[in-house]
This record gives structure tokens, sequence and C-alpha cells, in this order.
């Protein structure tokens, strides 16, 4: 009995770390983005919206919320009338993915927000702020954009530069910060491989963003806008 006791107390402590409580094919579950998950949500939404008048079953966030964080889906407005539990990939069911409604004003659509790359930004944030309470501005590098630059990450203690990755095509994404000190990732590698995979009518001016989600089941979490280069046609940060 001593033994179990000590086994389960060992797992308490680490589970937020490696899940130890939970089966390792079910962890493995919970990362995967199933197409019929995200296809019986939306189901749910739609029924939702008809049985309120076109309400949406989503949590409450400022206005001022970024556009693919704004509208967290709230599967306690759902479960159980409209569906028996939400997803094993969901972040309530214990998945790394949180759904979200994009174009919640003209044709409400489910996608994925993969939280692990909150993670990412989490951890860089943390050694930002520590730097800046030390030196008062951030590490500012190279300037990409105007107001938009990269960072000098020896200076934050990173042997080598943090990346996130893509949800989109699995590579390794990079990190910009603006001048207010947000950190954002830098979508442009996946945007440049749509640009030249999928028919489109964007021209410079327009947000291309959407080219990501029309193709995919997630969304650009954590993004500034993008739009084309007028000269090159390649995707530019959208700045004013």
């Amino acid at each position: 009995m001593k033994q179990i006791a000590r086994f389960l107390l060992v797992c308490l402590f680490i589970v937020p770390l490696s899940g130890c409580l939970y089966p390792q094919e079910r962890l493995k579950q919970n990362q995967i983005p199933y197409k019929d998950q995200v296809a019986a949500v939306q189901s749910a939404v739609n029924e939702y919206r008809k049985a309120t008048g076109g309400l949406l079953p989503i949590k409450t966030r400022d206005m001022k919320t970024p556009v693919y964080l704004k509208y967290p889906i709230d599967f306690q407005k759902l479960v159980p009338r409209y569906m028996q539990e939400p997803p094993g990939n969901a972040y309530e069911s214990g998945g790394v993915f949180q759904y979200v409604i994009i174009d919640a004003e003209t044709n409400p659509t489910v996608k994925l927000l993969d939280l692990r790359l909150a993670e990412r930004i989490r951890d860089l944030k943390l050694r930002l702020k520590m730097y800046t309470d030390e030196h008062r501005y951030p590490p500012f590098k190279d300037v990409v954009a105007p107001g938009v630059f990269t960072l000098d990450y020896k200076k934050l203690g990173y042997k080598e530069p943090p990346y996130a990755v893509s949800p989109f095509s699995g590579n390794n994404l990079s990190f910009v910060i603006d001048g207010r000190g947000e950190i954002y990732i830098d979508y442009r590698s996946d945007l440049y491989n749509a640009l030249k995979k999928y028919p489109h009518h964007y021209k410079p001016g327009d947000d291309i963003r959407a080219l990501l989600t029309d193709h995919s089941l997630f969304v650009p979490a954590y993004s500034l806008p993008y739009t084309i280069d007028a000269k090159t046609n390649e995707p530019i940060f959208f700045t004013k």
C-alpha cells in the first residue's frame, strides 16, 4: 500500500509535465486533429444556432482580442444537448486544441487553435520580461517591417533561436516582436507556400491569412496581419 501511495503522490506532482495518469495512447489521441471531430462540433454549432435564433456557443472575450482568439467555443452550451461530450483532442478533454469560430458574423466556421503555440510564446515572454525588468527595453535585433522586429536571443539566454511548430506545414516558425513588446509567430513561409499552391484573388492591401484557414483545420494564432508585396507578390507584414 505504501508503494502505491508513493506512486500516486509522484504522479500527482509530475502529471502537468508528463501526463502520468494518462495512458500514452490517450495522450497521442489528444494531439491529433481529426476532421470528423471538427465536423461534429460544426454540426453541433449549427444546431445550436438554429435553436437560439442565430446565437453562437462562445465564451465572452474583449472586443480587442485578436481575431483568431476572439471566439472560443463554450462546450458547456453544447453538451449534452447538441453533442455527448467535447472531442477528445479539445482542451476541455485534456487535449492540445482549443475549438474556435472564425467568420463569426458571415459564415461561422469551426477551426482549431493549437495551444502548444501559446506554450512556446509563454516561455519567450517570461525571458523577455526578466530582461526588460533589468534593461528596460527588449533586445531588438533587426527591423523586419515598420514596427516589427526580431530579437537578439543570446541576450535572452537562448543557445539557439526558439521556434514554434507550424500547424499548417510542420515546419519551424520564428518569432517577431512589435514596438509594444508583443510577441507574434511569423507565418510568412506558410503563406508563401499557400500563395504558390492555391488559386487566389488577393491583392496588395488585403489581409491574406484566410488563405491558410480556407485550406486547413487550423487558424494562424498569435499572428500579425499579412498582405502581398506589390512588386514580388510575396507575403509581407501588413503594417500601416
